[in-house]
């Protein structure tokens, strides 16, 4: 199986991070586009350096190079997801605005109707952010929030992020056991 996976500069480069993790651990191949700004927001917000993160990627492209193979629908992958995704991000995928290779990315996983799952990170929202949101959930993709739910009783921030990681890999039925789900009171 082939995935496609973005980081954009927005805060949270660690659920990016976890979710190139958890597929190298399964086995998926990784196709990763990175923006300019994750680079640095990985190595701000985490004990990771950006190459520590292309080393688990199967093929990294860099976000300019609008010629890449994952800028095709030709190029069949299972689909992409965005950990975390920036409202920039977000509003380049609503609005088609491709002249990055990760929007790009994105759109042509809307145009092919295969799953785009978007880690949107930024609150509050106004109205323009949830028009967006709509705009991308009407095209088929999905806005998956990393909100945590604390069910799974979690003890660190590490259980958190792998929650929210785990809820953007079971949209591709992908299962890492990265916590515990629920099922029901004791």
């Amino acid at each position: 199986m082939k995935m496609v996976v973005g980081i954009s500069g927005a805060s949270g480069a660690i659920y990016g991070v976890r979710t190139v993790e958890a597929l190298y651990r399964l086995g998926v191949e990784v196709h990763l586009v990175i923006s300019e700004t994750a680079r640095k927001t990985i190595e701000y917000e985490t004990d990771y350096r950006f190459q520590d993160v292309y080393r688990m990627a199967s093929e990294v492209y860099e976000n300019r190079d609008l010629g890449a193979a994952i800028s095709s629908g030709s190029f069949k992958v299972k689909g992409m997801i965005v950990a975390p995704c920036s409202i920039k991000t977000l509003a380049g995928i609503a609005n088609s605005f491709n002249n990055e290779l990760l929007t790009r990315a994105a759109d042509v996983q809307l145009k092919e109707r295969r799953k785009l799952v978007l880690l949107l990170r930024e609150t509050p929202l106004h109205l323009g952010h949830i028009q967006h949101m709509m705009n991308v959930t009407q095209m088929g993709g999905v806005i998956l929030p990393p909100v945590p739910s604390f069910y799974h009783l979690p003890k660190t921030i590490d259980d958190i992020v792998n929650q929210s990681v785990q809820k953007a890999l079971d949209q591709f039925d992908l299962e890492a056991n990265l916590f515990t789900r629920w099922s029901g009171m004791e």
